[in-house]
């Protein structure tokens, strides 16, 4: 359904929505929806002092909020908006299939409210290496002279993108799993599933219902389906999709492609899906060295990336270009500091054992700083795939144990440091800990594969604490 048709069929006066939860979704919809002529009533599960001060804005504003009850539908719901993190259980979203009332997330709103003539939208998704993607994707699009932003979950929020004065020729959109399952009627120029991994499965409920949510990106697209050749369960899904005709599925891989795929030959990324007679030919693109920092993941993140530029009809220089001016957020495989010959690198950003697996692939031999809250994950797999680069560990948080346990089992020759501590000098004592056991020449590795909340605010704070701790370390010279 095009976007021109469903703009026309919206009448927003008096329609009565509930927004489900406040937070940084929830309070923008509510406002964009009151601002429409909705009578909007916005539902939170908490009653705290913050969400109290955010209550109290919103009603001034006339919209109507009830604090610690999410769970009851208002009176005469004609439509629920909710924030990503709820998840489908709640006996809201089952209140409202019983009603027959629908359920938009913030990015279904979105792209209902885009007017006549609106910014198509290249959209990522996958286990890891969304932000990063996007992020690629948004600097090649403006190395082509096009007026772009990355939204979705980082920068310019889609909302603010859809219906601000900016004018956008095309938009780099990230779009989790929790947001596509909420997005029924979103269809993109062309998508890409980046990996698929075990992850938030206590929202999705299973593996199957975590990736056909991630497939949902692929629904309608028009020009391109951008898969990873070699994750299988990405190319499945494209085979699964439902596109408009004429849309292509474009594979990337590390290794040298075939005809309708991007990746690397002789260190330079190249493309034989959007090119002339592509059974024989191949463009440049960019060198491996051009993309910051050039560990395998990375280069994947850049094929995508420039898989989707060039399905937009981006031409080989502003690949480049977008590729060499990008550089990579805070605590994603961040070089640190050199210390006495041993690099000190930074992938706080690394909150589960498919992140930490490509972080430790790409350096030899390592010292590891793991651990954390598993999130239900294992460890086994990992640690077998990584046990033969790995020249010790260090383990910190509540639940090291499991890591621990799985080097017992498959890498009981790799010394383990266990610190059982919790307080702000356990980063401390954790870099202490890897530089007594590295030797020049190795990485020390923060890659903790667990998320932080246990010891930390968030990923970023572990990694400030990480930085800190090694430049202290090089400060006294104390390796």
């Amino acid at each position: 359904m095009g976007s021109r048709e469903v703009t026309e069929q919206l009448d927003w006066n008096g329609k009565k929505v509930t927004v489900a939860g406040l937070g940084v979704s929830g309070i923008p919809a509510a406002r964009v929806l009151h601002g429409l002529g909705a009578l909007v009533t916005v539902v939170n599960d908490g009653d705290d002092e913050r969400s109290r001060a955010q209550a109290a804005e919103l009603e001034a504003e006339g919209i109507t909020v009830r604090l610690g009850d999410g769970a009851t539908l208002p009176s005469g719901t004609e439509l629920i908006v909710t924030t990503p993190g709820w998840r489908p259980d709640k006996p809201l979203f089952t209140a409202a299939a019983e009603a027959g009332v629908e359920i938009w997330g913030d990015v279904e709103l979105a792209w209902r409210l885009r007017g006549p003539g609106a910014a198509p939208w290249l959209a990522v998704t996958g286990t890891n290496g969304k932000t990063t993607t996007v992020r690629m994707l948004a600097s090649i699009l403006e190395a082509a002279g096009l007026r772009t932003a990355a939204v979705g979950n980082i920068g310019v929020s889609l909302l603010d993108a859809v219906l601000g004065e900016e004018r956008y020729d095309v938009l780099a959109v990230e779009l989790s799993s929790y947001q596509l399952h909420w997005a029924p009627s979103v269809r993109v120029h062309s998508g890409a599933v980046l990996n698929l991994a075990p992850d938030h499965l206590d929202w999705h409920g299973s593996m199957e219902a975590y990736a056909a949510d991630k497939g949902r990106i692929y629904e309608g697209n028009q020009v391109a389906c951008v898969y990873n050749v070699a994750d299988k369960a990405t190319e499945d899904l494209v085979r699964e999709a439902d596109v408009e005709e004429g849309c292509r599925a474009i594979g990337f891989t590390l290794g040298t492609p075939g005809p309708s795929q991007l990746g690397v030959v002789e260190g330079i990324l190249v493309d034989r899906a959007f090119v002339e007679n592509r059974q024989k030919n191949a463009q440049e693109l960019a060198e491996v060295s051009d993309v910051q920092p050039p560990a395998p993941h990375n280069i994947a993140n850049a094929l995508a990336a420039a898989a989707l530029a060039r399905a937009f009809g981006v031409d080989a220089k502003a690949v480049r270009d977008g590729l060499k001016a990008f550089r990579p957020d805070p605590h994603r495989i961040e070089l640190v500091e050199e210390v006495q010959g041993v690099a000190y690198v930074d992938d706080s950003k690394a909150t589960n054992t498919h992140a930490a697996e490509a972080s430790l692939a790409a350096y030899d031999p390592i010292v590891w700083i793991a651990g954390g809250l598993a999130k239900g994950a294992t460890f086994d797999e990992l640690v077998q795939k990584s046990a033969k680069r790995l020249r010790g560990a260090v383990l910190i948080g509540a639940d090291r144990a499991l890591i621990r346990e799985a080097l017992a089992r498959h890498a009981p020759e790799v010394p383990v440091v266990d610190l059982d501590r919790t307080d702000t000098g356990a980063m401390s004592e954790a870099v202490r800990e890897a530089a007594r056991l590295a030797r020049a020449g190795d990485t020390v590795l923060l890659a903790p594969a667990c998320a932080s909340m246990d010891m930390f605010t968030n990923y970023n704070k572990r990694g400030e604490a990480f930085a800190d701790a090694v430049r202290a370390l090089a400060a006294t010279g104390d390796a």
